[in-house]
């Protein structure tokens, strides 16, 4: 069995999601969202930010740690917050040893939905389905929890290909 964090970044919601991934088998551990305060400055949200998801590391020990994809918006001040906050959820994971991948958002929707183009009320269901008795409060903790679950499905696929490669 192998714990895995998702992380869905943002500089005001950062949703973060475990599992336990046995096999096939998916089962729900927590979730949550780290909120900063508008009102606070730039650096003081991403110390709360990076505080908060080594907690996480500390508290649950996630094997691997998987992060959604900035997607780049008309906006470049929010694209560039946003940006911020994914270079914490990348660098705190790193610093604790975690081995981080990255999932672009169409991955992710693909993976969880079976279509790219998802909106975020099918993800959530998805989630919801994939990961039964988990009761998830804000899209942001269900939009991570998919990240982690579009890491599972990647990760098994790399090791049977990999295990497959080593024995031919």
């Amino acid at each position: 069995m192998v714990r895995l964090l998702g992380i869905d970044p943002g500089l005001r919601f950062t949703g973060w999601g475990l599992i336990d991934v046995d096999g096939n088998l998916l089962k729900h551990v927590a979730d949550g969202v780290i909120a900063t305060d508008a009102s606070v400055a730039v650096p003081g949200r991403l110390k709360i930010l990076h505080d908060a998801l080594m907690a996480l590391l500390t508290l649950h020990a996630p094997a691997e740690a998987a992060v959604e994809e900035t997607y780049v918006n008309r906006n470049g001040a929010a694209t560039l917050k946003l940006g911020y906050a994914r270079g914490v959820a990348l660098l705190t994971p790193a610093l604790a040893g975690v081995p981080i991948t990255e999932y672009a958002a169409k991955t992710v929707k693909l993976a969880v939905v079976g279509t790219g183009g998802a909106e975020k009320e099918q993800v959530a269901m998805m989630v919801r389905r994939l990961l039964p008795g988990a009761t998830i409060g804000r899209a942001d903790a269900s939009d991570a929890l998919a990240v982690a679950i579009c890491h599972a499905h990647h990760r098994s696929s790399r090791l049977a290909w990999s295990i497959a490669r080593s024995a031919g």
